[in-house]
């Protein structure tokens, strides 16, 4: 009996290549290449470097799909366009995807919903290969300037991608609004660079960057822009780092 096709991939690949590829391979079973399963380290990559791009190389070298979808454009960062050329070098199938539109293609309810900010993440990233009902409850939590005495709970912000940490995302209460790429995600524009520098003034946020990721340098302007709390982390998070994002929630 011959096994199902495995079909990795890593962003957002082009909606027109994903459809294109489950109606090949129905039965196939998908994998998110980015996230840290605690594959064996390869080496291949400096340790210095993004744990997710590192995640990505670790993780095709342990699964071996037999085809993997790779966005390479302004949807995913320089480091994907390396990491897919580095693959297609070692042998990988590889098919680069660049999806660069910037016109919304739903509506963005998941990010602003009363769901736990975890579920949120893995929702909206889960969404790309397997589309999930829309039907959510919204925050109903005013931003911080709307407060009075009656109401003391307020709506903080988590800005960034997927941490590699999913684990954080569980430090933040369920009326965390979600900015940053992951916002674009779900609208169905991750190159809308306007969309992911958006965030509420009046909402407290932990910008948040992978460490050694382009996206910092956004990250750290927007939190100084806007008051937030700028952390990047390069593995898993340090309990000073866990600590820090705790007392920016209870304190602002």
């Amino acid at each position: 009996m011959q096994k199902n096709k495995l079909i990795g991939f890593w962003g957002y690949p082009h909606p027109e290549e994903i459809e294109k590829t489950k109606a090949m391979y129905p039965n196939a079973e998908w994998v998110d290449l980015d996230i840290d399963f605690e594959y064996p380290k390869t080496n291949i990559l400096p340790e210095a470097y993004c744990k997710i791009i590192r995640n990505i190389i670790d993780n095709s070298v342990y699964l071996k799909p037999d085809l993997i979808l790779a966005p390479i454009g302004k949807d995913k960062c320089d480091s994907g366009w390396f990491a897919s050329k580095i693959l297609i070098d070692m042998g990988f199938n590889v098919i680069q995807t660049i999806f660069e539109d910037i016109e919304p293609k739903r509506e963005i309810k998941i990010c602003r919903s009363n769901l736990p900010l975890y579920e949120k993440i893995t929702m909206i990233t889960g969404d790309i290969i397997k589309p999930i009902p829309r039907i959510l409850p919204y925050s109903a939590i005013p931003p911080k300037s709307e407060n009075n005495s009656s109401n003391p709970q307020y709506t903080p912000g988590f800005w960034g991608v997927p941490p590699n940490d999913l684990s954080i995302l569980k430090l933040f209460p369920d009326t965390t609004h979600v900015y940053g790429w992951t916002r674009c995600v779900e609208a169905g524009t991750p190159a809308d660079l306007d969309l992911e520098m958006y965030v509420n003034p009046d909402v407290p946020t932990v910008f948040y960057a992978q460490a050694f990721c382009a996206k910092a340098q956004l990250a750290k302007y927007l939190a100084n822009k806007y008051n937030g709390l700028y952390i990047d982390i390069n593995d898993y998070a340090t309990t000073s780092v866990k600590a820090k994002i705790e007392a920016f929630l209870r304190l602002s």
